[in-house]
């Protein structure tokens, strides 16, 4: 019988960091919303930053960023009464900075394909870009968001370099699904490593295929 804590810590640090990228990805939609266009391409560069960042590389910077001197510890710490380092928030954090492009480029896509005719007509009637943005853009560009949260969602429950820096190894605190299965291949214990494998690759192809479903029928009332 395998240990499920990793798997629901892990499901607990997607849906945390889901969440809370959710807020940061309408936000960073809205500065894309009113930027000009210069603006739009480095938003675009840095949402994407993650990406093509190696997680060894990311997760070092937290990891200075994180250091129990550092102002950003020292802030956390003596505020919000929060240790960054080798804990759980500092999990939701490097999560969020991880996953950023997975919430905001699906987002972004979908606000530079906006019908532009919607906006002059918006404009017309006087109406102000936060207005039109809270009322014409959101509700049209709901699926995009909807599809960002479940990727993010998705994203975030298979990360394992980004948090074995930050987070090492704790059970019960830090130790996710990806790292157990890397703990239990060191221990030559290949069937429990299987498990929680197949677990995850289970889970990530019912997740895809509900993405691909979701979009298929959004399609098919577009049309």
């Amino acid at each position: 019988m395998i240990d499920l804590s990793p798997l629901f810590l892990s499901l607990k640090l997607a849906v945390v960091t889901t969440l809370v990228l959710s807020l940061i990805g309408m936000g960073v939609g809205y500065l894309f919303f009113r930027a000009r266009n210069w603006q739009k391409v480095i938003i675009k560069a840095l949402s994407s930053l993650p990406i093509v960042l190696p997680p060894s590389v990311l997760g070092y910077y937290l990891l200075v960023a994180f250091n129990p001197q550092s102002a950003l510890a020292l802030w956390t710490e003596n505020w919000l009464g929060i240790s960054l380092l080798f804990s759980f928030p500092g999990l939701v954090v490097g999560s969020v900075i991880y996953s950023f492009p997975f919430m905001v480029n699906p987002l972004i896509s979908s606000l530079e394909s906006f019908p532009t005719h919607l906006l002059e007509a918006s404009y017309t009637l006087g109406k102000s870009k936060p207005y039109t943005f809270r009322k014409i853009v959101l509700p049209l560009i709901r699926p995009s968001l909807i599809v960002a949260m479940v990727m993010s969602f998705a994203h975030t429950m298979g990360e394992f370099g980004v948090i074995l820096m930050i987070g090492g190894n704790i059970p019960g605190k830090t130790r996710v699904a990806s790292i157990e299965i890397y703990n239990q291949v060191e221990m030559m214990n290949y069937q429990n490593a299987n498990t929680y494998a197949l677990i995850l690759l289970i889970f990530s192809f019912l997740i895809l295929l509900g993405v691909y479903i979701f979009q298929h029928r959004n399609l098919r009332l577009l049309v």
